[in-house]
């Protein structure tokens, strides 16, 4: 049988893992990964927490090594030792948390990653360049510190393409993004498609995998459980795949959100709030007001970094008002006092930061739970007068239930809440506060870095709250959240709140205008 040598052989993936194994102790975080990009493809990579994203794109970029499997550029084999390897092959990655000098500008920054002594004039000038072709305009000069953070994801790509790589890895790449920054960053990825470059994108947001990407790698438990057409799937059907089962959707009816609408039982009132910058990047709040009502999901977005962890502090009695009418929790004034005195009055917080902020990382459970359930239960958990002692069986039941109620994963019966992943940590914080049944429940982006299933858990239950009579504050980043269980929506931006606005009739871009610093009046008819 004659060959037609005229017909070449197909040319390698750019990238291929074949069999990549990883184990941390007994754990194998990746199990025989197999899978491949090619040259001008945008390729997801999805899974939910712990599935082993994370440590598969860490060994492709040459900060952890392999047990077992190859890594093959190019059709050959290579060894990928450390990020300085990764780069000369080729291979950049943006993470998705930024790691900008604040006190640099962004040209010294950018030529922090670039080659020893090349001068900063050039930096500034190709970086300029690339902004200008990519559509990701900056200033080389401006100090990191002043940058919005749509504006730092700009530097950060603009650091990756000065390498030349031939592979961007982008690791949730619009979580702190605008709509309209989310566009600009979705046509300047179909440019270095149409170049030839490829892509390796992660993502937990669905819809943009189905709109960007050419195919989908899914992984669960550190092993591929399928390869897909993310365009041929439906949102639920990639999440069902992540998980392995169906992901039930959020509930709420129309008669719910009609029933918050007339309730006028305002159990959080903040009128003008003004609060000082706590430290030279700390946002200013500026005469913030919002009203809170009973069976009410209230919604604040806004892009990361223009006071929504300040707004927090404040409502959760972190940072006090001088004024005991700024915050006034269920008819009483609460300006003045701390978390303690806030949470006696019904007021329930879970902040962003898990560990620290949260909750404590070699602390079992259920001295966890007893960290917020002391001051306003004592009765409960402390027996004994001057002396208190605690009560361990009620710390038990009250574990019991928050794991039953959120499907807490664990792998003891009371263990450290270092060993429970980001999604089930996440879920027993606001279990933990959910169980108080509190009037009114403050909450910073409840859903930040965990899967589907997790996700869809914490919303439903943020509603199920609403619909007993309680007043849910969520701070998010995510829109789509947003839209998804609130009733009013405010945006947040430079430390200065807008004027509601009817979760059912507001738009993404009338939110995403708001949310990148449109005057609030420009958009009167959409107020609620």
């Amino acid at each position: 049988m004659k060959t037609d040598v005229s017909q070449s052989a197909a040319p390698p993936p750019l990238l291929a893992v074949d069999g990549l194994t990883k184990s941390f102790g007994t754990l194998k975080a990746n199990d025989a990964v197999d899978f491949d990009i090619v040259e001008g493809e945008i390729h997801a990579l999805l899974g939910e927490n712990g599935a082993g994203k994370s440590t598969l794109v860490k060994m492709l970029f040459g900060s952890l090594s392999p047990d077992a499997g190859r890594i093959l550029w190019r059709g050959r084999p290579v060894k990928i030792a450390e990020p300085s390897t990764a780069r000369k092959l080729g291979i950049g990655m943006v993470f998705q948390h930024f790691s900008l000098f604040d006190s640099l500008t962004v040209a010294e920054n950018i030529a922090l990653s670039l080659e020893a002594g090349t001068p900063l004039s050039t930096v500034a000038d190709e970086a300029r360049r690339l902004g200008e072709a990519y559509g990701l305009t900056l200033n080389p000069h401006a100090m990191a510190g002043d940058l919005s953070v749509g504006e730092r994801q700009r530097v950060e790509i603009i650091r990756c393409l000065l390498q030349e790589p031939s592979l961007i890895i982008l690791d949730e790449p619009t979580s702190v993004l605008t709509p309209q920054e989310a566009e600009r960053l979705f046509e300047t990825l179909e440019t270095l498609k149409g170049e030839g470059k490829a892509i390796l994108y992660i993502s937990h947001r669905l819809e943009e995998v189905k709109r960007m990407c050419d195919r989908a790698t899914v992984l669960r438990h550190g092993q591929v459980v399928a390869h897909c057409d993310p365009r041929a799937e439906t949102a639920a059907s990639l999440a069902a795949m992540m998980v392995g089962a169906e992901v039930e959707a959020v509930r709420r009816s129309p008669a719910d959100h009609e029933a918050a609408g007339r309730s006028r039982t305002a159990v959080l009132c903040v009128s003008a709030l003004d609060q000082k910058p706590l430290g030279p990047f700390s946002t200013a709040l500026r005469g913030i007001q919002l009203e809170v009502h009973a069976g009410e999901v209230f919604g604040i977005a806004g892009v990361a970094g223009n006071g929504q962890s300040e707004l927090f502090e404040a409502l959760s009695g972190e940072q006090l008002q001088h004024d005991p009418d700024a915050v006034i929790i269920d008819g009483t004034p609460a300006g003045r006092l701390g978390p303690n005195g806030r949470r006696r009055l019904g007021a329930a917080f879970a902040p962003e930061e898990r560990f620290g902020h949260a909750a404590v990382a070699a602390m079992p459970l259920t001295d966890n739970i007893l960290l917020s359930r002391h001051a306003s239960d004592a009765s409960a958990y402390l027996s004994g007068g001057r002396f208190a002692v605690l009560r361990h069986s009620a710390l038990g039941r009250t574990l019991g239930r928050v794991v039953k109620a959120m499907d807490v994963r664990k792998s003891g019966e009371n263990p450290d809440a270092a060993t429970l992943s980001g999604g089930n940590l996440q879920k027993l914080i606001l279990g933990r506060e959910f169980d108080r049944q509190p009037v009114v429940f403050v909450v910073n982006q409840p859903t930040w870095g965990v899967d589907a299933g997790a996700a869809a858990r914490i919303r439903q239950t943020l509603l199920d709250a609403a619909n007993a009579g309680a007043g849910a504050l969520v701070i998010s980043q995510d829109l789509d959240e947003l839209l998804e269980i609130c009733d009013r929506i405010a945006v947040i931006a430079d430390g200065e709140m807008s004027e509601p606005l009817d979760a059912r009739t507001v738009t993404r871009e009338q939110l995403g205008l708001l949310m990148g610093g449109a005057e609030p009046e420009k958009h009167h008819g959409v107020a609620a």
